[in-house]
């Protein structure tokens, strides 16, 4: 009798063991109290094969595109349709596309109409598929929007040409339109803010530090060089123009073509910081009315190792905190070969997903990025493989009138952060407990709240291969579910809702390769 009741008591145990929960791979842990930059917005541009696909294909193609790009709506089982874009950068074209081939541009796709006649007179039917672009904006109610110019309209440049024919690094801009370039933004700002767009912001300097110089017949886009000088001026310009046109847009500057120029090096656009927002300096334009605090960059050429990218970044960071001054990070894909993570061959499209997480998670997490803008939406390619261009894979007809296309994983990897951190969202602390360049191969995990409904959204990046179980400790007592969102190398598994209402006491797994969102909503709702 007496081994028998040893018996059941055993079965009861192991029984009770059965159900003890399992201890988690780690813990993270998140703070709300302690608080860093607000959040600006999450963006895209639209170059160059906007105009082909907003004025030639078929309905129900592009639409789908703008839904995927801009909706914040959700199918039947809660999926987001789209990653719900907070921000559009729109191109305002030099006039290459006019010119034809004797643009010299190589691409006909990459040439762009200019909404300045040769005559003096505009034509605002130009840009047609572009502007579509823009009353998809509209339409989604997307938070922001950009124009940017890559060079000022070729009858206002030295050679009548949307680059440089030489290596001179010197603005092709002629020094007598100046005051020409800048009345030409205004007016397009102008007409658009007339005609129901409105633009937060003008960029009329991108890229300032590159040559732009390609022989004739060989270049690749419209762009300029510009010397810090140069942009001083046009900056001082601008902000008059705009003030008597009585826009409320502020000046975007200075989309510095790296991350280090903005605080290191000796050239023409070097240690623009210093040069533009020290109040010391000639060239200071933090006093102007349409100036916000607010400096951009891009993260280009600063992504060959785990060591550079956190380094860099650090360094921007202590540089515009000392400044005062907001980062935006306003362009960026995969341009040199950084995204292989020292691997040879192809890399597939999750592979690229995860790069592109890890460098968004870095910029605002060690440069303390406010906004974070991607080049670009969609462009040709594979969408299988080193698919680092884009987040739609395109494959048009000869004529691009037409074509078929694909998300990416880029895409969803991207809407992990802009279709769940909204604009006015905070950054607030995380823990890992592990150090940044350990969780660069590991773990990497951010946290966003909204300080007026409560709503606490985490991000996780699991860039090992390696699943795990992760338990979130959240300080106090404010939460206690979530609703988990993931996105993996499986084909259906893209922000797809893998949990709801789960209790925050039991943890979460996520896959090895793959990215989740975590939204917890106050219990005090």
């Amino acid at each position: 009798m007496k081994s028998l009741s040893y018996f059941f008591l055993l079965m009861v145990l192991t029984t009770i063991s059965c159900f003890k929960p399992l201890e988690p791979d780690r813990i993270i842990t998140v703070d709300t109290q302690v608080t860093y930059q607000t959040m600006d917005n999450f963006g895209a541009a639209g170059c160059w094969f906007g105009e082909g696909i907003g004025k030639y294909w078929p309905h129900e193609k592009k639409e789908r595109i703008a839904e995927l790009l801009f909706s914040k709506a959700v199918d039947s089982l809660g999926n987001p349709k789209g990653i719900g874009l907070s921000s559009w950068r729109f191109n305002i074209g030099a006039g290459t596309q006019e010119q034809g081939d004797s643009s010299g541009i190589s691409d006909f796709r990459k040439r762009v109409e200019c909404f300045l006649n040769s005559d003096g007179t505009y034509d605002w039917s130009k840009q047609e598929g572009y502007q579509w672009f823009l009353k998809q904006v509209k339409h989604y109610e997307v938070e922001q929007l950009i124009a940017f110019s890559n060079s000022p309209p070729v009858q206002f440049t030295e050679n009548g040409l949307g680059y440089k024919l030489n290596k001179d690094f010197k603005t092709n801009l002629r020094t007598e339109h100046f005051k020409d370039y800048v009345q030409f933004l205004t007016q397009v700002l102008s007409h658009f803010e007339e005609n129901g767009i409105h633009f937060d912001y003008i960029s009329p300097c991108n890229e300032p530090q590159w040559d732009w110089f390609a022989e004739f017949g060989t270049a690749k886009q419209e762009g300029t060089p510009w010397s810090n000088a140069n942009i001083s001026e046009i900056a001082k310009l601008l902000d008059s123009t705009l003030t008597a046109s009585q826009l409320e847009t502020d000046i975007l500057i200075t989309e510095a073509a790296q991350l280090n120029f903005l605080y290191e090096g000796n050239g023409h656009a070097h240690q623009q910081i210093a040069n533009l927002f020290h109040p010391d300096s000639s060239l200071y334009v933090g006093d102007l009315k349409h100036m916000p605090n607010i400096i951009a960059a891009h993260s280009y050429f600063t992504d060959n190792s785990d060591d550079q990218i956190i380094s860099v970044r650090e360094k921007v960071g202590e540089a515009t905190k000392q400044a005062n001054l907001k980062f935006w990070e306003s362009e960026y894909s995969m341009l040199a070969n950084g995204y292989k993570d020292g691997h040879k061959g192809k890399r597939t499209a999750m592979d690229c997903a995860l790069f592109l997480a890890k460098i968004i998670h870095f910029d605002i997490t060690k440069a303390n990025a406010s906004a974070w803008q991607f080049w670009n939406a969609f462009e040709p390619g594979d969408s299988d493989f080193d698919t680092k261009y884009y987040f739609i894979a395109l494959d048009p007809n000869e004529a691009y009138t037409d074509g078929e296309f694909s998300p990416v994983k880029n895409l969803w990897s991207m809407g992990h952060y802009s279709r769940f951190v909204r604009p006015g969202m905070v950054r607030v602390e995380v823990n890992t407990g592990m150090t940044d360049l350990e969780s660069a191969q590991s773990l990497m995990s951010s946290a966003y709240l909204d300080e007026e409904s409560g709503r606490l959204v985490v991000i996780v990046i699991n860039y090992s291969e390696k699943d795990q179980l992760i338990k979130l400790d959240v300080n106090g007592s404010n939460y206690y579910r979530f609703t988990q969102f993931t996105t993996s190398a499986e084909e259906d598994m893209n922000l797809y809702k893998e949990e709801e209402n789960k209790l925050l006491d039991e943890g979460f797994n996520i896959h090895g390769k793959s990215i989740v969102t975590l939204v917890l909503d106050s219990k005090f709702e």
